[in-house]
């Protein structure tokens, strides 16, 4: 089926990618239907199982994708510097660097809304400020990913 190391590599890359945007879309969908929800027992769980697939699947992904690209550039010739390769780079860091702060305050959540699942009590306002941190920062988070797919797949002359 796959006869040489870049079938391989290339297969590896996109099973990556489809990690890195299916699992943080899905475990995005259900936090915020958690919290739409507003029972800090569901957000509580719901929250532990998004923080564990972020470790489980998402980081081990983000590991996977520069390194199978440097690998893949290499093994097809292309220049590290090329545009649209660098264009990727920069949204990469940036997906990169709001996905670290989301992790965070996913960990700020579910800890908020376990305590205040065992007191019985209601959400307090911080947890409310780091939902909406966490939901503005996934947006381009998301949408980064989304286009480093598309550089990937369309290969753009950007300048």
């Amino acid at each position: 089926m796959f006869d040489d190391l870049h079938e391989w590599l290339k297969v590896v890359h996109i099973l990556g990618a489809t990690v890195l945007l299916g699992t943080g879309l899905g475990t995005a969908f259900h936090l915020w239907m958690a919290d739409r929800d507003g029972d800090p027992r569901i957000i509580a769980a719901v929250a532990r199982s998004t923080v564990r697939a972020d470790f489980l699947f998402i980081a081990p992904a983000a590991i996977v994708q520069p390194v199978t690209g440097a690998i893949l550039m290499s093994i097809m010739g292309f220049d590290p510097m090329t545009p649209w390769l660098v264009a990727a780079y920069v949204l990469f860091a940036l997906a990169a660097a709001c996905w670290l702060t989301v992790v965070w305050l996913q960990i700020r959540v579910r800890d908020l809304a376990a305590a205040a699942a065992a007191r019985h009590e209601s959400l307090p306002s911080e947890y409310h400020r780091a939902m909406r941190a966490w939901f503005v920062l996934g947006w381009p988070a998301f949408a980064a990913v989304i286009v480093v797919i598309g550089l990937m797949v369309v290969k753009p002359e950007l300048w």
